[in-house]
């Protein structure tokens, strides 16, 4: 099945249920690939949204592994163009690599946790039903965030263009020393930089590789790109935060096998004096969450932060 059957959505349940579900008339779910046990939850949840009243397709990926009948197959630029949802089922992996597709559709995306850490796919998986009729209800929390785009330049031609939720990363190969990287902001010399490379991250991104690499969190309202250094060879090159409005400029100086990869899921290989241009996307994409979600909390639960239910806790 393809797209093009679209009219192939699902049976329709009664007029009463798609009255009080108007708001998503049509939602894509996408599953993580080859995850032991996804079939059964997809078909769990493509099972309840039918029943609530809204069509359903699945994404042409998540379709090839699993055997449900009845529903429209999509790529992702169909449900662009169709969805007014996606839900996804998933880890955080999952999540960037649909969200980056979606982008330019702007269609808001529900995050299922079935990975590990779940940044993003923040609702359990144990409790997706609930918090899902509560939120298809229009219990919900939306909120909007950044991506960056970069484009590789080699002799002034773009050999290379991409899309990232998370960071872009310029880094050396496994086996080499270290890169030596020219590094400009909006057209001003910032720093010739020795070190392992350079991460260039979105608010969101501050908690994956650039977290690791000792730079700060960002809340995801802020409008600003961190830059943070990887093992750098003088302990004087910090993590510095720009303003989302800038141009970052990274010239490749010396270092072998070299690369710039886009949330660890796009890769491309540079040459000295190949240069990456990064800059804030004119694209962003929506997360709708559980009504009370907050930020802090998923930054808790994440990082294990102790918390301390009481007075007397404090005190401890």
């Amino acid at each position: 099945m393809t797209g093009s059957n679209y009219g192939l959505i699902c049976s329709m349940p009664p007029s009463k249920s798609r009255a009080r579900s108007a708001t998503f008339k049509t939602i894509a779910v996408v599953g993580k690939h080859l995850a032991a046990g996804i079939a059964q939850s997809l078909s769990q949840i493509a099972d309840f949204l039918v029943q609530a009243g809204h069509g359903v397709v699945f994404e042409t990926e998540t379709s090839k592994n699993i055997e449900l009948k009845g529903f429209a197959v999509m790529t992702p630029a169909e449900i662009g163009r169709h969805a007014d949802a996606a839900i996804v089922v998933g880890g955080d992996g999952t999540m960037l690599g649909i969200a980056r597709q979606l982008a330019p559709y702007n269609v808001p995306l529900i995050g299922i946790n079935q990975g590990r850490l779940g940044f993003m796919t923040d609702i359990p998986f144990e409790r997706m039903m609930p918090l899902l009729a509560d939120m298809l209800n229009g219990k919900v929390e939306s909120e909007q965030r950044s991506l960056l785009e970069g484009s590789v330049l080699r002799d002034g031609e773009v050999i290379f263009h991409a899309l990232a939720f998370n960071d872009v990363v310029v880094s050396r190969g496994a086996g080499s020393g270290m890169v030596e990287l020219r590094v400009e902001v909006d057209g001003h010399f910032m720093y010739n930089q020795r070190s392992d490379g350079l991460i260039a991250a979105t608010p969101t991104g501050s908690t994956a590789y650039a977290l690791s690499a000792g730079g700060p969190l960002l809340h995801p309202s802020l409008t600003g790109i961190v830059l943070v250094p990887i093992a750098p060879h003088a302990l004087s090159n910090r993590p510095i935060v720009v303003p989302d409005s800038s141009e970052i400029l990274i010239e490749v100086i010396a270092g072998r096998d070299i690369s710039v990869n886009f949330d660890m899921q796009s890769l491309a290989s540079l040459l000295h004096h190949d240069r990456i241009v990064i800059k804030r996307s004119a694209h962003m994409i929506t997360f709708l969450h559980p009504q009370g979600w907050s930020y802090y909390d998923t930054l808790r639960e994440k990082l294990h932060w102790n918390e301390y239910p009481s007075a007397e806790g404090r005190l401890k």
